[in-house]
Protein backbone atom coordinates (compact mmCIF):
# COMPACT_ATOMS: atom_id res chain seq x y z
CA UNK A 1 0.00 0.00 0.00
CA UNK A 2 1.46 3.49 -0.97
CA UNK A 3 1.17 6.05 1.50
CA UNK A 4 -0.87 8.64 -1.03
CA UNK A 5 -2.37 11.87 0.45
CA UNK A 6 -5.93 10.35 0.60
CA UNK A 7 -4.83 7.13 2.54
CA UNK A 8 -2.55 9.41 4.82
CA UNK A 9 -5.60 11.96 5.73
CA UNK A 10 -7.69 8.94 6.49
CA UNK A 11 -5.13 7.72 8.86
CA UNK A 12 -4.83 11.29 10.73
CA UNK A 13 -8.56 11.87 10.98
CA UNK A 14 -9.76 8.85 13.00
CA UNK A 15 -6.38 7.90 14.96
CA UNK A 16 -4.53 11.38 15.41
CA UNK A 17 -7.36 14.00 15.26
CA UNK A 18 -9.47 12.05 18.04
CA UNK A 19 -6.13 11.45 20.01
CA UNK A 20 -5.32 14.89 19.92
CA UNK A 21 -8.72 15.97 20.31
CA UNK A 22 -8.87 13.59 23.65
CA UNK A 23 -5.71 15.01 25.23
CA UNK A 24 -6.56 18.58 24.59
CA UNK A 25 -10.40 18.32 26.37
CA UNK A 26 -9.37 15.69 29.01
CA UNK A 27 -8.12 18.35 31.68
CA UNK A 28 -11.22 20.45 30.78
CA UNK A 29 -14.48 18.02 30.19
CA UNK A 30 -12.88 14.90 32.32
CA UNK A 31 -12.66 11.52 30.81
CA UNK A 32 -15.90 11.01 29.56
CA UNK A 33 -16.50 14.37 27.73
CA UNK A 34 -13.08 13.96 25.73
CA UNK A 35 -13.54 10.37 24.58
CA UNK A 36 -16.87 12.06 23.02
CA UNK A 37 -14.87 15.18 22.23
CA UNK A 38 -12.52 12.54 20.38
CA UNK A 39 -15.55 10.92 18.27
CA UNK A 40 -15.66 14.72 16.35
CA UNK A 41 -12.88 14.30 13.49
CA UNK A 42 -14.11 10.76 12.25
CA UNK A 43 -18.11 12.05 12.85
CA UNK A 44 -17.42 14.71 10.10
CA UNK A 45 -15.10 12.77 7.84
CA UNK A 46 -18.22 10.62 7.86
CA UNK A 47 -20.07 13.08 7.04
CA UNK A 48 -18.24 14.82 4.45
CA UNK A 49 -17.39 11.36 2.50
CA UNK A 50 -21.46 10.97 2.73
CA UNK A 51 -21.65 14.49 1.05
CA UNK A 52 -19.04 13.82 -1.53
CA UNK A 53 -19.40 10.05 -2.64
CA UNK A 54 -22.78 9.04 -1.46
CA UNK A 55 -20.94 6.29 0.85
CA UNK A 56 -20.33 6.28 4.74
CA UNK A 57 -16.44 5.75 5.39
CA UNK A 58 -16.39 1.86 7.20
CA UNK A 59 -13.02 2.74 9.26
CA UNK A 60 -14.89 6.23 10.53
CA UNK A 61 -17.87 4.29 11.74
CA UNK A 62 -15.79 1.26 13.44
CA UNK A 63 -13.49 3.69 15.07
CA UNK A 64 -17.36 5.91 16.27
CA UNK A 65 -18.00 2.63 17.16
CA UNK A 66 -15.23 1.99 19.35
CA UNK A 67 -15.32 5.15 21.33
CA UNK A 68 -18.96 4.54 22.12
CA UNK A 69 -18.34 1.48 23.50
CA UNK A 70 -15.51 2.90 25.88
CA UNK A 71 -18.15 5.45 26.81
CA UNK A 72 -20.71 2.54 27.59
CA UNK A 73 -18.27 0.56 29.14
CA UNK A 74 -17.24 4.06 31.59
CA UNK A 75 -21.03 4.43 32.51
CA UNK A 76 -21.09 0.71 33.76
CA UNK A 77 -18.99 1.26 36.42
CA UNK A 78 -15.61 2.66 37.40
CA UNK A 79 -13.76 0.20 38.86
CA UNK A 80 -10.37 -0.97 38.63
CA UNK A 81 -10.99 -4.42 36.47
CA UNK A 82 -13.90 -2.62 34.59
CA UNK A 83 -11.44 0.03 33.41
CA UNK A 84 -8.90 -2.99 32.58
CA UNK A 85 -12.33 -4.39 30.79
CA UNK A 86 -12.71 -1.01 28.90
CA UNK A 87 -9.79 -1.18 26.41
CA UNK A 88 -10.69 -5.05 25.22
CA UNK A 89 -14.19 -3.98 24.23
CA UNK A 90 -13.57 -2.23 21.49
CA UNK A 91 -11.53 -4.62 19.66
CA UNK A 92 -13.89 -7.38 20.80
CA UNK A 93 -16.71 -5.69 19.14
CA UNK A 94 -14.72 -5.69 16.01
CA UNK A 95 -14.23 -9.07 15.97
CA UNK A 96 -17.40 -10.10 16.34
CA UNK A 97 -18.40 -7.58 13.42
CA UNK A 98 -15.98 -9.54 11.49
CA UNK A 99 -17.11 -12.46 11.92
CA UNK A 100 -21.13 -11.94 12.09
CA UNK A 101 -20.49 -10.24 8.56
CA UNK A 102 -18.72 -13.65 7.07
CA UNK A 103 -22.19 -15.25 6.16
CA UNK A 104 -23.71 -11.93 4.18
CA UNK A 105 -23.06 -11.47 0.66
CA UNK A 106 -20.18 -9.07 1.29
CA UNK A 107 -17.87 -9.57 4.53
CA UNK A 108 -16.86 -6.57 6.50
CA UNK A 109 -13.36 -6.43 4.99
CA UNK A 110 -15.06 -5.79 2.00
CA UNK A 111 -15.93 -2.58 3.10
CA UNK A 112 -12.52 -1.51 4.59
CA UNK A 113 -10.60 -2.62 1.00
CA UNK A 114 -12.86 -0.86 -0.99
CA UNK A 115 -12.57 2.47 0.75
CA UNK A 116 -8.77 2.06 0.95
CA UNK A 117 -8.67 1.08 -2.82
CA UNK A 118 -11.02 4.22 -3.55
CA UNK A 119 -8.54 6.43 -1.89
CA UNK A 120 -5.69 4.95 -3.85
CA UNK A 121 -6.83 5.56 -7.36
CA UNK A 122 -9.28 7.13 -9.63
CA UNK A 123 -11.90 5.03 -10.08
CA UNK A 124 -10.70 2.50 -7.21
CA UNK A 125 -14.45 1.38 -5.93
CA UNK A 126 -15.42 0.53 -9.23
CA UNK A 127 -12.82 -1.45 -10.13
CA UNK A 128 -12.74 -3.37 -6.88
CA UNK A 129 -16.75 -4.16 -7.57
CA UNK A 130 -15.58 -5.46 -11.04
CA UNK A 131 -13.03 -7.38 -9.49
CA UNK A 132 -15.45 -8.69 -6.83
CA UNK A 133 -18.21 -9.97 -9.43
CA UNK A 134 -15.71 -11.49 -11.77
CA UNK A 135 -13.19 -13.04 -9.90
CA UNK A 136 -14.29 -15.92 -7.00
CA UNK A 137 -10.27 -15.86 -5.86
CA UNK A 138 -10.73 -12.53 -4.56
CA UNK A 139 -14.19 -13.32 -2.83
CA UNK A 140 -12.65 -16.37 -0.91
CA UNK A 141 -9.74 -14.18 0.06
CA UNK A 142 -11.78 -11.34 1.39
CA UNK A 143 -14.07 -14.64 3.65
CA UNK A 144 -10.39 -16.01 4.94
CA UNK A 145 -8.85 -12.37 6.03
CA UNK A 146 -12.50 -11.53 7.30
CA UNK A 147 -12.17 -14.89 9.55
CA UNK A 148 -8.85 -14.54 10.31
CA UNK A 149 -9.01 -10.98 12.11
CA UNK A 150 -12.41 -11.81 13.04
CA UNK A 151 -11.20 -14.94 15.17
CA UNK A 152 -8.12 -13.36 16.14
CA UNK A 153 -9.42 -9.89 17.38
CA UNK A 154 -12.32 -11.90 19.54
CA UNK A 155 -9.45 -14.44 20.90
CA UNK A 156 -7.34 -11.34 21.94
CA UNK A 157 -10.27 -9.91 23.97
CA UNK A 158 -11.17 -13.17 26.01
CA UNK A 159 -7.60 -14.08 26.88
CA UNK A 160 -7.26 -10.14 27.84
CA UNK A 161 -10.40 -10.06 29.78
CA UNK A 162 -9.51 -13.58 31.54
CA UNK A 163 -6.24 -11.85 32.46
CA UNK A 164 -7.67 -8.51 33.74
CA UNK A 165 -9.98 -10.53 35.99
CA UNK A 166 -7.95 -12.79 37.13
CA UNK A 167 -4.65 -11.75 37.59
CA UNK A 168 -3.15 -8.74 39.77
CA UNK A 169 -3.56 -5.35 38.24
CA UNK A 170 -0.06 -4.74 38.17
CA UNK A 171 0.91 -7.83 36.37
CA UNK A 172 -1.95 -6.80 33.86
CA UNK A 173 -0.58 -3.78 32.99
CA UNK A 174 2.91 -5.15 32.70
CA UNK A 175 1.73 -8.00 30.36
CA UNK A 176 -1.56 -7.06 28.07
CA UNK A 177 0.19 -4.49 26.01
CA UNK A 178 2.76 -7.09 24.75
CA UNK A 179 0.17 -9.31 24.27
CA UNK A 180 -2.40 -6.72 22.53
CA UNK A 181 0.46 -5.52 20.55
CA UNK A 182 1.88 -9.23 19.76
CA UNK A 183 -0.96 -10.37 18.19
CA UNK A 184 -2.06 -7.45 15.87
CA UNK A 185 1.44 -8.04 14.79
CA UNK A 186 1.28 -11.44 13.65
CA UNK A 187 -2.29 -11.03 12.14
CA UNK A 188 -0.64 -7.66 10.37
CA UNK A 189 2.34 -9.91 8.80
CA UNK A 190 0.13 -12.82 8.12
CA UNK A 191 -2.09 -10.33 5.95
CA UNK A 192 0.96 -8.80 3.87
CA UNK A 193 1.75 -12.45 3.70
CA UNK A 194 -1.63 -13.82 2.37
CA UNK A 195 -1.86 -10.48 0.14
CA UNK A 196 1.75 -11.52 -1.42
CA UNK A 197 0.83 -15.05 -1.89
CA UNK A 198 -2.48 -14.24 -3.92
CA UNK A 199 -0.44 -11.37 -6.33
CA UNK A 200 1.98 -14.33 -7.02
CA UNK A 201 -1.18 -16.48 -7.64
CA UNK A 202 -2.73 -14.07 -10.16
CA UNK A 203 0.18 -13.16 -11.74
CA UNK A 204 1.35 -16.98 -12.58
CA UNK A 205 -1.32 -17.30 -15.49
CA UNK A 206 -0.16 -13.99 -17.28
CA UNK A 207 3.56 -15.20 -16.98
CA UNK A 208 2.34 -18.44 -18.71
CA UNK A 209 0.54 -17.04 -21.00
CA UNK A 210 4.17 -14.78 -21.93
CA UNK A 211 6.25 -17.65 -21.75
CA UNK A 212 3.87 -20.10 -24.19
CA UNK A 213 3.46 -16.92 -26.51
Amino acid sequence: MKLRPGFVAELAVNFLLPWLAYRLTLPHLGETGALIASAGPPIAWSLIELARFKRVDALSVMVVAGIVLSVGAMALGGSPRMLLLRESLVSGAIGVAFLLSLPMRRPLIFYLARATVAREMEGGAERFETLWRERPSLVNSMRLMTLVWGVGLTGETALRAWMALTWPIERFLAVSPFIGYGIYGALTLWTLWYRKTMRNRAGEPVEAARSAG
